[in-house]
């Protein structure tokens, strides 16, 4: 695919997609969905990729969607998201309640981490709280967006935020559609750190690397099913699956080097067969 809104660069066994649209922000189109989505299929694919970090380029990360697309919604009185009948389908088939958009993150076999280097709004705060991680730039002013549009939360921030801060915050955020900054989205437990703007991306980057060399490929996969599918279900259905899973996994390789490596007080050396 011809990458027109979005970059796409492997380095360090780390896929780094960056939304790249600076002279608008990155303000979302229906070319930069479909971009993304390809983007992230190909990182999800890729062997050689053991974790994948988005970010904007220039002074933003997402500012939501396009003024012009918002406009074209308005003249023709209803919503077109812009997007091709086809599409790339990243993390689909893993659980059928992932199959949506943005949703399809959590069915991702990797770990995704946001670099969050300026505003975000709407879909683009969206975007990033479907990521597992949120490094943010310090001062950078984030909001829900849509109650100053008339329209509902977006993109599943109605579920996502209640989980995250608690029903209080969340509809505090949800119903003011208000600004608030990268700051107290970190009082908040939204973002897991602030920096400076211009080391947020190399931070991200650098916690991306540790991740995949001190824990196993298969554990970061199996993990993150485990928690977003444990969002929805009941203790006992989360307890009964890891035990099962418990029990698969130790009769894998990556379990015999992961031991060996703690005894032998080393970095391990993941083999990542598991699928």
């Amino acid at each position: 695919m011809e990458l027109k809104a979005t970059e796409l660069a492997v380095q360090d066994g780390i896929g780094l997609i960056t939304l790249s649209r600076p002279q608008r922000m990155n303000a979302w189109t229906g070319r930069m969905h479909t971009e993304y989505r390809w983007c992230l299929e190909a990182l999800d694919e890729d062997r050689d990729v053991g974790a994948i970090v988005v970010t904007g380029k220039g002074r933003g990360f997402c500012v939501g969607g396009d003024a012009e697309a918002l406009t074209g919604h308005a003249k023709k009185g209803g919503y077109d998201p812009g997007t091709p009948k086809e599409m790339a389908m990243p993390g689909f088939g893993v659980d059928d309640r992932f199959d949506a958009s943005f949703a399809y993150q959590f069915g991702l076999r990797k770990p995704i981490l946001a670099a969050m280097n300026g505003p975000a709004a709407g879909v683009g705060l969206a975007l990033a709280c479907f990521a597992d991680l949120r490094f943010a730039a310090a001062g950078a002013k984030f909001t829900t967006a849509h109650g100053k549009l008339n329209l509902p939360a977006e993109y599943g921030l109605s579920w996502l935020l209640p989980r995250m801060l608690g029903l209080t915050r969340a509809n505090e955020l949800l119903l003011s559609s208000r600004a608030f900054t990268a700051e107290e989205a970190l009082t908040m437990g939204l973002v897991n750190e602030v920096l400076p703007a211009e080391e947020v991306l190399d931070r991200t980057l650098a916690y991306a690397r540790d991740l995949i060399a001190t824990v196993s490929p298969n554990s970061l996969r199996q993990t993150r099913w485990q928690v977003y599918r444990d969002l929805q279900q009941t203790v006992d259905v989360s307890v009964t699956a890891s035990e099962a899973l418990l029990n698969e996994m130790m009769k894998e390789p990556d379990y015999a080097e992961g031991v060996k490596a703690f005894l032998e007080k080393r970095k391990p050396a993941w083999r990542g067969d598991a699928e």
